[in-house]
């Protein structure tokens, strides 16, 4: 009894309960060998007022010490040392290699195949100039903006409910601003109830073809076009219906062709600055477009990624505007507009879609980030996001304009483009038989990274010689340097096609 008293030790101040720093002593002088196997402990009671403890506390102790086979309790004789102790020691895996790292396998089966997507976002190499899909320029973000509105929120006497739960479908003050702004810019006279802001379109998109698409159902998608958003719908199940895409947008007999021969479910359509042929959709189209959706009952998908920027005429209103029947989804985000790594995207629907689709966002993503969504809202409602898109348009149009100067000079005619009236990108087309892909290779070599064109249609394997030359992000300086590098490439691959 002395020799247990002297092994325990009690301090009431530390968090742990009393009971376990006793049943804790135990072990550790059982595992050091200072109480053999079958020794006999004192009784709860004389344990009690050695320790100056209630006995209950030292009852639960014994009970621990025996839940966890510790003691053995015999009838009518005492609490007794385990005779079998629990094993303490490490056993070594037998016939088992030594870990050298964290496995990159599961020992259960994964179907590599389940989800398959193109890779458009591989970082190029360190330094080199890039001809992008066509991405506004970080450099002039109005991140200064951005932090003083974080900075208001953070002084605000209500900033804690910003960093707790909110709205799933987003920030109620974004909804209600962004009502405005699409009422004032685009025609478009909704309401905050029929918004959700998402991160970016692809998650839009996404949304989208997991409400709607069941496995087997048609989607009518422009060739060539948005490769990301087919892959959405391919991986809901859908089936993918290209049709073509001329210099007045989508063919739109070739979609009354599919109406009368299948049922459609869905048309995925970007009519202001297609991607990637840059070409926007005829007015007459767009009502014929509305009358089709009408008819056969499809949902149209609208991708308005860059309607704020027009420069040789205004914009045409989207088909949302004009939508009188429930038809349209419309998409769009902050990504393409400001800069891509603020994952701010928004979709506008009729209240029963919205409310499905949020349902469905509280699953995968439960909401967005309040605060960012708060300051967004606080630069739409005091108009500093119209004033820098303004500013944007200017720059962008003049970007436009220099590049296409350049085009002309240095590859004149061993390229054909058209002049687009908006938009971040140039459709460019090689001539006189240059390989787009040799071009490609050759510019990565020189410092200049220009994507193949095969992302753009769905069979990559088409014949074309086409590709999407992003200009917004480089300025003038380097959009010199990189037309230079390409007017070099284009030669080197006209040797090789000679």
């Amino acid at each position: 009894m002395e020799l247990l008293e002297s092994l325990v030790c009690v301090d009431k101040n530390l968090p742990v309960p009393v009971y376990l720093q006793v049943a804790n002593d135990v072990i550790c002088a059982i595992r050091k060998g200072i109480l053999k196997p079958g020794a006999a402990l004192p009784g709860s009671r004389v344990l009690a007022q050695s320790l100056n403890l209630h006995r209950k506390t030292v009852v639960s102790a014994y009970d621990e010490l025996y839940a966890q086979s510790w003691v053995d309790v015999l009838p009518r004789k005492g609490i007794f040392v385990a005779k079998n102790l629990p094993n303490v020691s490490p056993r070594a895996l037998v016939a088992t290699p030594p870990r050298t790292g964290f496995s990159q396998e599961t020992l259960y089966e994964v179907d590599d195949t389940r989800v398959i997507c193109q890779d458009m976002f591989v970082a190029p190499p360190e330094g080199n100039l890039v001809f992008n899909n066509g991405s506004p320029d970080t450099r002039i973000a109005p991140l200064e903006l951005m932090i003083r509105e974080y900075r208001r929120l953070a002084s605000h006497k209500f900033n804690t409910k910003y960093l707790a739960y909110g709205p799933e479908q987003g920030s109620e003050n974004l909804r209600t601003e962004l009502a405005k702004f699409f009422s004032e810019t685009r025609g478009l006279h909704v309401s905050p109830d029929n918004i959700i802001i998402t991160k970016g379109v692809q998650m839009a998109l996404y949304l989208i073809a997991q409400v709607l698409l069941n496995k087997g159902d048609t989607v009518i998608v422009g060739d060539p076009g948005y490769s990301m958003a087919n892959e959405v719908f391919t991986q809901a199940g859908a089936v993918i219906a290209p049709v073509p895409v001329d210099e007045f947008g989508i063919n739109l007999n070739a979609v009354e062709v599919l109406c009368k021969k299948q049922t459609i479910r869905m048309l995925f359509v970007i009519p202001h600055h297609h991607q990637p042929t840059t070409v926007t959709l005829c007015s007459e189209r767009r009502m014929r477009l509305l009358e089709l959706a009408k008819t056969y009952k499809f949902a149209i998908v609208e991708d308005d990624y860059d309607y704020d920027f027009h420069y040789s005429s205004s914009p045409i209103l989207p088909l949302a505007s004009a939508d009188d029947y429930g038809s349209v989804i419309y998409v769009g985000s902050f990504c393409k507009t400001i800069a891509s790594g603020l994952r701010i995207g928004f979709m506008i629907a009729p209240q029963n879609l919205i409310k499905q689709a949020t349902r469905l966002r509280r699953l995968i993503d439960r909401q967005g980030e309040q605060l960012l969504e708060e300051a967004m809202a606080n630069l739409l409602k005091n108009g500093d996001i119209g004033r820098h898109l303004k500013k944007a348009n200017k720059l962008y149009q003049e970007r436009r304009d220099v590049l296409c100067r350049l085009l002309q000079e240095k590859l004149g005619g061993q390229v054909a483009f058209t002049i687009p009236n908006g938009g971040f990108a140039v459709w460019m087309e090689y001539k006189n038989g240059v390989d787009r892909l040799v071009v490609t290779q050759k510019a990565a070599e020189m410092g200049l990274t220009i994507g193949s064109g095969c992302e753009h249609y769905h069979d990559p394997l088409v014949r074309h010689n086409f590709v999407r030359l992003g200009f917004a992000s480089m300025n003038v300086e380097e959009l010199e340097e990189a037309v230079d590098i390409l007017a070099r490439a284009v030669k080197k691959a006209e040797v090789v096609s000679g």
